[in-house]
């Protein structure tokens, strides 16, 4: 069936209003701040085939490394009425706290055939292993970062499996919270099913069908319009981690880039093989960070979905520090090693485009754990913006999530009601951004007083390596993370005493061009915000 252009425009934007429809069930119906205030989730739809049809504008990270999950139920069999739950980075998972659950959906409750699966991901701040909130900077397998779930039904015949859910409860801190997190993405799952089945009323199961095709081809096109607009031609870029919570030694990401016509290629040999810490990231997690970048460096208006990413390979050696095999630790790998990939993609592709690739922005998530070891205690978890880079035409921007993330802060009210924690400082952190004709991006200051006992956890990267500025731009200021006053490393693990006060100023981003062609007019703004 062929589908004319207005028609394929309304479908396509009911198809993305069924993913953020999903999107606002479940962050309202979250009981973690985690969920519903910083918005730490992700949800999307797919065809029968497992191919992402639209996607609700979330996290980046969660959205590209998806389809492996689905590719992981699909080779369940799954059946109308089951809900799908897994985290395990080495069966369709990024990490342990990321849990996805993946739900068939049919056009009535009668029918046998599948139509497509709607899929939640949603960040929980608890789910077991060595430490509270999971994220353990000294983790060195995966087994103690968490309960590792494989593609196991939640639920049977649209019933809950209570001996599923009573074994995810048994193995996880607050137990309570994580329930109703869990009960919110299902919520949402069944949602999107309820909207999939009104468009089927509205326009017929064949159009629907046909148009899930039709969004990709359309997608397709204009990729391979804009990736053929490229120069050919081989690109090189490389950077490196700051340790893996065991050394603090450098750890080397390279990546070519080939741009041949409409295809492109980013092949990551040259990156260290697979470390003993945890920044080791499984392949979907480098993937997504490759289709995040093509989206920026092409036309971020292109609508994502499968037809985006067709063009795109990515290849890493297995055993390496972005293809590792289990039992790999990986919880960092996700949050950190994605932004440097993302950095040293985008390096790459500024040779080819230059004037479409901003200097480097912090290029970490700054992640921050607070918890406590009770049974049921509490489970703090943030990530903390930085410094956006200096742009070809702008100043980077300040106190944001760049790269792979896409979260909110948590609110200073909501974090103080629901935790035992005093924020004693929260604002932008002067003079961090890299000068430049147009200046880098201003870190943040999130400073926290912890009022019961406690274990802290970071990681957190360009503590040594400050974002680099380009075409003659300044470099940012490096980030720092102190416990009482005491600077501590990019990924520590400590247990605090009550009126403990930790401390973490993000990086800046670098400038972009000579400060010395830095437009008057933007001098004296620049001069009136210090006074401010």
């Amino acid at each position: 069936m062929s589908l004319d252009a207005v028609t394929l425009e309304i479908l396509r934007n009911q198809f993305e209003g069924v993913a953020e429809e999903m999107g606002q069930v479940l962050i309202t119906g979250a009981y973690s701040p985690n969920i519903k205030e910083r918005r730490d989730c992700s949800t999307a739809l797919f065809d029968a085939e497992g191919r992402l049809v639209a996607q609700a504008e979330h996290i980046p990270v969660h959205l590209g490394a998806m389809p492996a999950a689905v590719d992981a139920v699909i080779a369940k069999d799954p059946e109308p009425g089951d809900v799908w739950v897994l985290n395990d980075p080495f069966q369709g998972g990024t990490h342990l706290p990321d849990v996805t659950m993946v739900s068939p959906m049919t056009v009535d409750d009668d029918a046998d055939e599948i139509i497509g699966y709607a899929v939640s991901r949603a960040h929980h701040a608890d789910v077991g292993g060595m430490s509270p909130g999971s994220m353990p900077a000294g983790a060195r397998e995966i087994y103690q970062e968490g309960l590792r779930l494989p593609p196991v039904r939640l639920a049977i015949g649209g019933e809950v499996n209570d001996d599923v859910m009573d074994m995810v409860l048994a193995n996880v801190r607050n137990s309570g919270e994580r329930q109703a997190d869990i009960r919110a993405q299902l919520a949402a799952n069944d949602r999107a099913e309820a909207r999939l089945r009104d468009l089927v009323d509205e326009h017929g199961e064949e159009r629907i069908v046909a148009a899930f095709d039709a969004v990709m081809d359309y997608s397709r096109d204009r990729i391979t319009a804009e990736l053929e607009a490229l120069p050919d031609g081989e690109y090189h870029a490389r950077d490196v981690l700051e340790g893996d919570g065991q050394t603090d030694d450098d750890i080397p990401i390279e990546a070519t880039v080939t741009v041949d016509g409409t295809d492109v290629t980013v092949d990551f040999a040259g990156t260290a093989d697979q470390v003993d810490g945890n920044v080791n990231a499984p392949l979907a997690v480098a993937t997504s960070a490759v289709y995040f970048v093509v989206r920026c460096v092409t036309d971020p208006d292109i609508p994502p979905n499968q037809g985006c990413y067709d063009p795109i390979t990515v290849e890493a050696p297995g055993g390496s520090l972005l293809n590792p095999t289990a039992p790999a630790a990986v919880v960092g790998g996700n949050v950190e090693t994605s932004q440097r990939v993302t950095d040293v993609v985008l390096a790459a592709f500024a040779e080819a485009a230059p004037d479409r690739v901003p200097a480097q922005g912090q290029g970490t998530m700054n992640n921050l754990v607070i918890g406590s070891r009770d049974a049921n205690g509490f489970s703090y978890y943030e990530t903390i913006g930085g410094g956006a880079g200096g742009r070809p035409t702008g100043d980077g921007t300040d106190g944001v999530h760049v790269g792979m993330t896409n979260t909110l802060n948590t609110p200073v009210e909501a974090l103080e009601a629901e935790y035992p924690l005093r924020v004693e400082e929260y604002g932008l952190r002067e003079g961090s951004g890299g000068d430049g004709e147009h200046r880098g991006g201003l870190g943040i200051v999130r400073s926290v007083t912890v009022e019961t006992d406690a274990t802290v956890s970071l990681l957190t990267e360009r503590r040594r390596h400050a974002a680099k500025g380009v075409a003659g731009g300044e470099d940012g200021a490096a980030g720092e993370n102190r416990i009482d006053g005491e600077s501590v490393p990019a990924k520590t693990t400590r247990d605090v005493e009550a009126g403990t006060t930790v401390t973490v100023e993000t990086p800046g981003g670098g400038g972009h061009g000579d400060p010395a062609d830095r437009d008057e007019d933007a001098r004296e703004a620049d001069q009136a915000d210090e006074k401010v």
